[in-house]
């Protein structure tokens, strides 16, 4: 008996493909080059503030003491945001995919995508102007009634209502549009016989969104969290209108006294800064780079470690 085997001819890549090919691995190769530039660029930028007597770093206490609070804020009110956006996008993203009429759902999809596009500073001028002042009673209320959690101690709420809960608020109205809509597309994407064979067992809708919608979207809804994490963590000029500056580590969300953001800080000091301060606020926005890209890493560890429990990929 012959064991020879044949060769499997190699495919013929016509121009097009051999195009699209190297144009793709230059845009991948490309991405990977501006990130390393990028990290250069702060580390140049933020080295004479990294090599500097602590007494001569804004504020005169040192580099780590002057950037840690304002990364304590900084995550505060993402994590903040992100409490309150996520179970919000994903209950409009289901009536949206599923509970609402055609007719109904489509402008709605719309609106919720138009959301996207409002400018940061709109939110912040609402924000200041509308949602602190007239969350005044129900900070007040918190403050008196429910003192005793640390999140809404403290000697008193903010009397103009500028405080951490109504940043994190605010933070998480501008993140939920881009949530909302990755977990729209990732929830009609759930194969319509997984639907059908839940309902067919008995199931009501509410269980069969247990059972078939969310475990197959949910790498989806992580990553829709990621993305709403990484615009909060980055958000400027919503927190520099709302949030007093501040260089305190503080749980308490309803005063004037808690800690301010990277972003924020860097965006009210740097046209009046100059020398080390400059370097400064660059080390304070390497810390903040960092910790961008850790969240972007961790979302997609959790996103491969889901994607084929999810059945997504």
């Amino acid at each position: 008996m012959s064991t020879e085997t044949t060769a499997v001819p190699k495919p013929v890549l016509r121009p097009g493909d051999r195009i699209f090919r190297g144009a793709s691995t230059g845009a991948g190769i490309a991405i990977l080059v501006l990130l390393a530039l990028v990290a250069a660029f702060l580390i140049y930028q933020a080295w004479p503030a990294l090599v500097a007597d602590g007494s001569d770093v804004r504020g005169g206490k040192g580099l780590v003491a002057y950037i840690a609070p304002l990364a304590f804020g900084t995550v505060l009110s993402a994590v903040i945001a992100l409490l309150i956006a996520t179970p919000l996008s994903i209950g409009i993203a289901l009536f949206i995919s599923h509970y609402a009429p055609r007719r109904l759902a489509t402008p709605l999809g719309y609106v919720v995508d138009l959301l996207a596009a409002v400018p940061s500073v709109i939110f912040g001028l609402w924000g200041f102007a509308v949602l602190a002042r007239g969350s005044v009673p129900v900070q007040q209320f918190l403050n008196e009634h429910l003192n005793w959690i640390p999140f809404f101690g403290g000697d008193g709420a903010a009397s103009d209502g500028r405080s951490m809960l109504v940043v994190g608020t605010v933070l998480a109205i501008m993140i939920l549009p881009i949530m909302t809509a990755v977990n729209r597309e990732v929830f009609l994407q759930t194969p319509r016989l997984h639907e059908e064979a839940s309902l067919a067992l008995g199931a009501t809708r509410w269980e069969m969104f247990k059972q078939a919608v969310i475990p197959f979207g949910r790498s989806g809804v992580i990553s829709g969290m990621m993305l709403g994490l990484g615009r909060a963590l980055g958000e400027t000029m919503a927190v520099a209108i709302l949030l007093s500056p501040g260089e305190a580590y503080s749980m308490e969300l309803l005063t004037n006294n808690s800690s301010s953001t990277i972003a924020a800080d860097i965006a009210l000091n740097f046209p009046e800064s100059s020398g080390l301060e400059v370097n400064t606020l660059v080390a304070s926005g390497m810390v903040l780079f960092v910790i961008t890209l850790a969240v972007n890493m961790l979302a997609r560890w959790i996103v491969s470690r889901r994607s084929e429990f999810s059945g997504a990929n």
